[in-house]
């Protein structure tokens, strides 16, 4: 059985035996670089990664064993495999504490040769993978159903039915709180890389430094605190998917690395000239307009066709009000019971924060209800004020809500609930988008957008500061 070609660095002084050993390797299809010395291979390990490095314990000036010590001190992944034709017990001992894989002694058979190499090569990839896995075992979060029967959330189980197979980028759009990391997951596990890694990154949540070093890795020193190389989850994610959460987010200096690792596949670590190549899965999502933002020139406008090959717009929760007593029932404990009252008044309210909020809102009413019994009595303030909502169903039923008034508009019911939960918090906006359940970055550009960047929540002009 032919061996998996592997990416192999021959370093050797004697140019017969380097060439010979060169075209034997490419003619069993592997790829193969060759330096005559270790300062050359040290320039080709500066450009490329290999999965392994071939290299003679006795060369002038830098000896393989000191090529070795180099290597290991600036964190190059490969193997490293040392030759020499005067075999010792205490030199094969003295390369492998220094972090030989292997020690082969001349003469030997080139089929020999290459087998070695392949064992090294495989034992690469499975400390690549052992590392990955610690990663994603970190990351992994319980996977969470969602949950929903409306009429929306029917079309949107068969898109994603659609597009989890197709292996294309897809841009998941919606308000803060819908639930987009779910359907990122039930994308993922639709697709043919349901057994690979998925992989997560919030680009709201990090500076743009730190946004930058976790997507695409970073080399020992490259930066203040970089005590040791690190993969990027890139990386970590290659061959299965990388959630990409708030891409709006993403600062327009890193857009153009993000653009071609979707064209081609390629990107380098912060602080490296390596340039690596991964075979990933992008899902993105925003809850920004991003042709908007293209028009306004903070957002590339090549890197928004390259992420919007499939798209997939969620549905907020007024959109959906016959989920609410299947979500409330998901979120209640077993056991525990919701009055009609309650019910209705969760129905007919608007939910800035959606799915998110209304968690966030039947977790707390748990907190302090009495009997394990949800009355209405355990909601916020806001759930049931005459300003936030519409005129409730009957007790006794869960009904669609009645219309609005004419003039009680969507967004100034919305304006006049962010302004009585920051009034309820004193202005503390950290607090307040936590009640919302949305990113405080989410409150800013709304209160922006009511013309509040610097608002007084009462009469006595009380600061949201």
């Amino acid at each position: 059985m032919p061996e998996t070609p592997f990416d192999l660095l021959v370093v050797e002084d004697d140019d017969q035996f380097r060439e010979m050993a060169s075209e034997w390797m490419k003619r069993k299809g592997h790829r193969v670089q060759s330096a005559a010395n270790a300062q050359e291979a040290l320039k080709y390990v500066g450009q490329q990664r290999f999965d392994v490095v071939l290299a003679d314990m006795n060369m002038p000036g830098i000896s393989g064993l000191e090529l070795l010590q180099r290597l290991k001190a600036d964190g190059v992944e490969s193997e490293v495999i040392i030759l020499t034709g005067q075999a010792t017990i205490q030199t094969a001992v003295e390369a492998m504490k220094l972090g030989a894989c292997d020690y082969l002694t001349k003469p030997f058979p080139l089929s020999e040769l290459e087998h070695r190499c392949a064992q090294a090569a495989q034992r690469g990839r499975l400390v690549r993978e052992n590392l990955n896995l610690k990663t994603i075992l970190d990351l992994h979060r319980p996977v969470t159903r969602i949950v929903g029967e409306s009429a929306p959330m029917k079309e949107l189980f068969r898109l994603i039915e659609r597009v989890g197979p197709t292996d294309k980028t897809v841009l998941i759009q919606g308000e803060s709180g819908t639930g987009k990391e779910l359907v990122a997951r039930a994308i993922q596990r639709a697709s043919l890389r349901a057994d690979k890694p998925f992989v997560t990154i919030n680009c709201a949540a990090l500076p743009e430094q730190l946004v930058e070093s976790e997507l695409f890795g970073h080399e020992k020193g490259s930066f203040t605190g970089a005590i040791g190389a690190k993969p990027g989850l890139f990386e970590v994610a290659d061959g299965g998917t990388l959630f990409i959460d708030e891409i709006g987010e993403l600062p327009g200096s890193l857009q153009p690395k993000l653009l071609r690792v979707l064209e081609d596949g390629s990107l380098r670590r912060v602080g490296s000239a390596l340039e690596r190549r991964v075979n990933v899965r992008i899902i993105a999502a925003t809850n920004r307009n991003l042709e908007r933002e293209v028009e306004q020139s903070r957002f590339r406008e090549d890197l928004f066709y390259r992420i919007n090959v499939l798209s997939l717009q969620l549905p907020n929760l007024r959109e959906r009000v016959e989920d609410i007593p299947l979500l409330v029932r998901h979120f209640l404990p077993e056991g525990w019971k919701i009055e009609d009252e309650a019910m209705a008044a969760l129905c007919a309210y608007q939910w800035p924060g959606n799915v998110r909020q209304l968690s966030n809102i039947v977790e707390r009413a748990t907190i302090l209800a009495n009997d394990r019994i949800v009355t209405i009595r355990d909601l916020p303030r806001e759930v049931v004020s005459p300003g936030a909502v519409r005129t409730p169903a009957p007790a006794a039923t869960v009904a669609a809500p009645q219309e609005e008034p004419l003039d009680a508009s969507l967004a100034s019911i919305e304006k006049a609930h962010v302004l009585d939960v920051l009034k309820s918090l004193n202005g503390n906006k950290a607090r307040a988008a936590r009640a919302l359940g949305i990113h405080r970055r989410k409150l800013y550009r709304l209160l922006e957008r009511f013309g509040l960047s610097e608002p007084a929540t009462s009469a006595n002009n009380e600061t949201l500061g």
